[in-house]
């Protein structure tokens, strides 16, 4: 059991070693092959110092604000065409981007007192957080842009055409006739009381 275990952790390490080494030896050699840069399938986050952090999230709210105003525009005009399905999308979709934009403020602020107090992790911390609100917010916008109005989504007059069966009865066979199917007579259990011993 124990010549297993090891053979299959050989077996794993190997593997690892295999994989990576191709991978390290094109990044210390520059370009496989003479030709474009190879590249891992990783995204390597990119390392700001915290006053750039702090001067990003100025920049994300700002663009945050843009895309708040840009729905809120959208919003009165169809609110102005009275199209009241494009405007409870727009609504909703504002709504949600106005609270993240409340929340970015709310780890711009964090942020801000992180950098005053010089703690690095605390302000990465912050910042990718904010950037993921940032993210939210452009996703709704782009949302905000596919709702629908009622004029695109309904077209033409709807017609409505009912077509009976023939084979339906024209006489109600939910009565029941006592004469023709007697119904069965149910006897209550019999009651046990207690017996005192």
């Amino acid at each position: 059991m124990r010549i297993h275990a090891t053979l299959r952790w050989a077996a794993v390490t190997a593997f690892v070693l295999a994989a990576a080494g191709p991978a390290t030896a094109q990044s210390a050699g520059g370009t496989a092959g003479g030709g474009a840069d190879a590249q891992v399938g990783f995204e390597h986050k990119q390392q700001l110092s915290p006053a750039d952090e702090l001067s990003q999230a100025e920049q994300i709210i700002s663009h945050m604000d843009q895309s708040s105003n840009t729905v809120r525009r959208q919003l009165e005009q169809a609110r102005a065409a009275r199209d009241v399905v494009k405007t409870l999308c727009l609504n909703d979709k504002l709504s949600q981007i106005d609270v993240a934009t409340r929340s970015a403020r709310d780890r711009q602020a964090a942020l801000q007192a992180a950098v005053q107090r010089n703690d690095a992790e605390l302000a990465d911390h912050q910042f990718t957080v904010l950037t993921e609100h940032r993210r939210r917010a452009e996703q709704l916008a782009a949302e905000a842009n596919q709702c629908i109005g009622e004029e695109v989504a309904f077209v033409g007059q709807t017609q409505v055409t009912v077509q009976v069966d023939p084979n339906i009865p024209d006489t109600d066979t939910t009565t029941v006739d006592p004469n023709q199917n007697p119904m069965p007579v149910y006897t209550p259990p019999p009651i046990v009381s207690p017996t005192g011993g």
